[in-house]
């Protein structure tokens, strides 16, 4: 009975590691990431004061020529939107630092580390989910004198959700820099054609309910739409809704499929 109980433990502890082992890579990755951007700090101070310019040029628009179209006002909509748009900007262009560590080697050094490849890809979406993190602290604070009613446990949720959308976009923006990087400037026509359609359709700027026909049935295919609806109902405190479940099914799938791509495009260049 002894031997058996430590077998079943020793297996446990087998089956653990695989998963601790990626836990470990993907810290080493991110903390590799962050470095550069702690060296930095004035990069990092205006990224955070980005959203805030936008809340301040925009928003005001939206109060007045659309003011009565929100339902909880014009912040409530609005906040949560700046959040999905940071995520997307900030994780969409990840890809470009990659070209430059072709550039340099640096990424053929990596290759050849006992890192996992799927940490390569998690470690640098997750590194870029962290000024992101503080740019949601500050606009939320800044906000939240302004009739934006913060709802703490369904902002939680909201940020854990863009974290995993985040990682799935991230993937897809490394898939994309390997696939261009014998012809760099590509990185920026692709990322900017993609970018700004699926930013419009998703009703991020403007809600599409005075839209075209057209526009509304092609933001059903457009995952970041869920998310954004998502979002707005998690940080007004609605945490079991429908939105929410479709927001999480958007975010899970745009990781598992941008990892997946990733992961298969890395293994290619390293061939």
């Amino acid at each position: 009975m002894t031997t058996l109980t430590l077998s079943t433990v020793d297996l446990a502890a087998t089956q653990d590691q695989p998963a601790r082992s990626l836990v470990r890579d993907i810290r080493i990755v991110m903390t590799r990431e962050l470095k550069p951007v702690l060296r930095d700090p004035f990069s990092l101070l205006f990224g955070m004061i980005q959203p805030l310019v936008f809340l301040v040029l925009f928003g005001p628009l939206l109060s007045g020529s659309m003011g009565g179209t929100f339902g909880d006002g014009v912040w409530q909509w609005f906040v949560p939107s700046i959040l999905v748009m940071t995520t997307l900007f900030g994780t969409s262009t990840t890809g470009a630092n990659l070209l430059f560590e072709f550039q340099t080697g640096a990424h053929e050094r990596m290759l050849v580390t006992p890192l996992s490849r799927s940490s390569l890809l998690i470690g640098r979406a997750l590194k870029e989910m962290v000024p992101l993190f503080g740019q949601a602290v500050i606009v939320i604070a800044v906000m939240t004198p302004f009739a934006f009613d913060l709802h703490l446990g369904g902002a939680v949720v909201g940020m854990a959700l863009l974290a995993v959308f985040g990682i799935g976009l991230g993937a897809f923006s490394y898939a994309l820099a390997i696939a261009v990087r014998k012809q760099d400037w590509m990185f920026w026509v692709v990322q900017q054609t993609f970018l700004f359609p699926v930013m419009i359709l998703s009703g991020m700027l403007l809600p599409l309910e005075t839209g075209p026909g057209w526009m509304k049935v092609a933001a059903k295919f457009d995952p970041l739409s869920y998310v954004v609806d998502a979002e707005r109902a998690l940080f007004s405190g609605d945490v079991l809704t429908t939105a929410v479940l479709w927001g999480w099914v958007a975010a899970i799938v745009t990781a598992a499929v941008g990892l997946t791509v990733g992961i298969r495009s890395m293994l290619r260049s390293a061939g």
